[in-house]
């Protein structure tokens, strides 16, 4: 029996963009046997995609209403979000949903929304980059309950407890990055997981999957559990994704024109297993 699990992943567009109807579909998705409900981080979007949904805003409505599915933001350009406020948000989703949460952290692109240019945010990948690394720091430090004292280049915290803390100590991370890319790979080996992002063939995804394995451990972590969380529609083969170093597959749609009817008949067709 396969090891493989398997998400629901949406972008919260357009009719997606209604809660209720997320809500529905997060709790269809267990009624079915997925294991983890995922959702878009976006401000912004290229035409003719109109409504866009808070991501947050919408997961707590999904923890809510669940009781098993894991579930995040799969993922979320941190270089726009105050790490202080992202703290007490996932700090409190995670509670809400029992300890589920996962966060699926990344750069973000201005490429399909210009959602940083438009907002006046940074878009030079490097410098989001920095921002990305300085925000996660600031959020480890917020979990583990002690006085966070932090001067970088996403700003500074002066000597502030972040409480109540994750039901679990702290909140799995999933970093996104280019497998081909050596430095999301060093970021990604940091953390808890791993997103490969425009993944095209299994041995892309084996020799990041090797190197992540050889990162961690030089770095002594490699029997800590770890995750390699790949977007991927249903017609891949999944098992030769599965066999390169996946342990969940997120269940790709085009965000174009997506309906909730479409992810309901996704949900229906069941997981893979």
């Amino acid at each position: 029996m396969t090891t493989l699990r398997s998400a629901v992943w949406v972008p919260l567009f357009d009719e997606l963009a209604e809660p209720a109807a997320v809500v529905r579909l997060a709790v269809a998705a267990e009624e079915h046997g997925w294991d983890g409900f995922f959702v878009w981080d976006h401000v912004r979007w290229q035409e003719p995609v109109q409504a866009l949904a808070d991501p947050w805003t919408t997961l707590a409505a999904v923890a809510a209403a669940t009781s098993g599915l894991r579930l995040g933001p799969m993922v979320t350009p941190l270089s726009r979000r105050r790490p202080q406020v992202v703290a007490r948000q996932s700090a409190t989703l995670d509670r809400l949903s029992g300890g589920r949460l996962v966060l699926g952290a990344g750069l973000g692109s201005d490429r399909f929304g210009e959602e940083f240019s438009r907002f006046g945010e940074e878009v030079d990948d490097r410098r989001r980059a920095v921002l990305l690394d300085d925000a996660l720091c600031v959020l480890r430090q917020a979990w583990s309950g002690e006085a966070v004292h932090h001067r970088g280049p996403g700003g500074t915290i002066d000597g502030v407890r972040f409480l109540p803390r994750p039901v679990n100590g702290t909140v799995p991370v999933w970093t996104a990055g280019f497998p081909g890319n050596r430095r999301p790979l060093v970021r990604a080996a940091r953390h808890d997981g791993f997103v490969p992002v425009n993944l095209e063939h299994p041995d892309q995804l084996a020799g990041a999957v090797d190197r992540i394995r050889e990162l961690r451990a030089e770095a002594g972590t490699a029997a800590t559990p770890y995750d390699v969380a790949v977007p991927l529609p249903a017609s891949a083969d999944l098992a030769a994704f599965e066999a390169a170093g996946a342990t969940w597959w997120l269940a790709d749609v085009d965000p174009d024109g997506l309906s909730v009817d479409d992810v309901l008949g996704i949900v229906r067709d069941g997981p893979f297993r």
